[in-house]
């Protein structure tokens, strides 16, 4: 058996100023930075083998910080677009509240949330879940299989599409799925394939050799 632990980056200038994100490369804010930081401490008794990432800075410095705080500087990581945000298209950069002003609060809540709508020039969730998913099986499962434990640093809608087959939810169900800033979602990967959701332990009151040590040690 092995362990997943999927975390959204944490608070970026964007976010901060309310605007649609997607694929642009902004950097996390200080208190972004802090939320990785203790996240990570939460999770210091966790030995990680693998961790993976998008291309964009803010979930990469989130990693960073994550494995900085955990005291695992020298897990390997792999860096991958497939774990890109869901792009925006046209509303990158936007505000959006301007932009609910400007199209009708429903127009971008479909755009924002839909499973299949796409906002102009831009990407669905089931676009974001076809390319996160098709990597998520392809590279990262094996890895799991191979008893493996693996953290992903990635992004709101990536996390939400790969949520949506693990815990085998609808399209109607995933549109209310909220992703918290560096909030750990935690999995068991198990041998017969089948994944587990299981509370994060507390790394303050468990101690380490209660887990697996990292694969090949």
């Amino acid at each position: 058996m092995s362990l997943l632990v999927m975390v959204r980056h944490g608070q970026s200038i964007w976010n901060l100023e309310n605007r649609f994100t997607g694929w642009t490369d902004v950097p996390l804010t200080e208190q972004g930075r802090q939320e990785a930081r203790d996240c990570g401490e939460l999770m210091n008794c966790i030995p990680f083998d693998l961790a993976f990432t998008s291309r964009l800075q803010r979930a990469q410095e989130t990693l960073r910080l994550i494995l900085q705080a955990a005291g695992q500087t020298d897990v390997p990581v792999t860096e991958d677009k497939a774990l890109n945000e869901r792009n925006y298209g046209d509303l990158q950069g936007l505000n959006k509240a301007e932009t609910a002003e400007k199209f009708g609060a429903e127009v971008v809540h479909q755009w924002r949330r839909s499973f299949e709508s796409r906002p102009p020039g831009g990407e669905s969730l089931k676009d974001t879940a076809d390319r996160s998913l098709f990597y998520f099986y392809a590279k990262i499962v094996p890895e799991l299989e191979a008893g493996k434990n693996i953290i992903i640093s990635a992004h709101g809608n990536t996390i939400r599409a790969i949520l949506m087959d693990l815990d085998h939810l609808s399209p109607e169900q995933v549109e209310q799925v909220e992703i918290y800033y560096c909030v750990p979602m935690t999995y068991e990967h198990h041998p017969d394939g089948h994944f587990a959701q299981v509370l994060l332990p507390d790394c303050r009151i468990v101690s380490a050799p209660q887990f697996p040590t990292r694969h090949g040690t």
